[in-house]
């Protein structure tokens, strides 16, 4: 099946201006025009593109996710190089899940203090806390 910008788009989530963007820039060598100039997707051209979503989606930056591409329109012999890419980039995902599940911690806190009956005491306290600690320590 053959797709324009238009439905690449919408199945994507792209925008078209995106798109034309990473073609600009060298993300989707793997794009062919028609005879009329217009941009033409396969099946393939939309998986690739939905990758490179996928790794900008994660903090890839554009110009790792061009090697990444490059790498794989050269064929078999970068299969390694690849992989190798993928599991650095999988180990700062997983990083970033680790610092997110923290902080996500300490908002559920927050939240769980002020669902509680005496919310307005333990803000209180905390306020006064910390006007204590800059008093005590001459910052008032």
């Amino acid at each position: 099946m053959i797709y324009t910008i238009k439905d690449v788009s919408k199945i994507s989530g792209l925008s078209i201006f995106t798109i034309r963007f990473y073609d600009k820039v060298g993300l989707l060598p793997f794009v062919l025009k028609n005879n009329s100039g217009i941009r033409v997707f396969t099946e393939s051209d939309v998986n690739l593109i939905q990758m490179i979503c996928c790794l900008k989606n994660t903090g890839m930056k554009i110009k790792d996710i061009k090697k990444y591409i490059d790498m794989c329109m050269e064929g078999t012999d970068t299969i390694d190089s690849r992989k190798k890419m993928l599991l650095e980039h999988r180990r700062e995902i997983l990083a970033n899940i680790d610092a997110l599940n923290d902080n996500l911690k300490l908002i559920d806190s927050k939240i769980e203090s002020y669902d509680s009956r005496n919310a307005a005491q333990i803000v209180n306290a905390q306020l006064k806390k910390l006007n204590d600690e800059k008093y005590e320590n001459g910052l008032l």
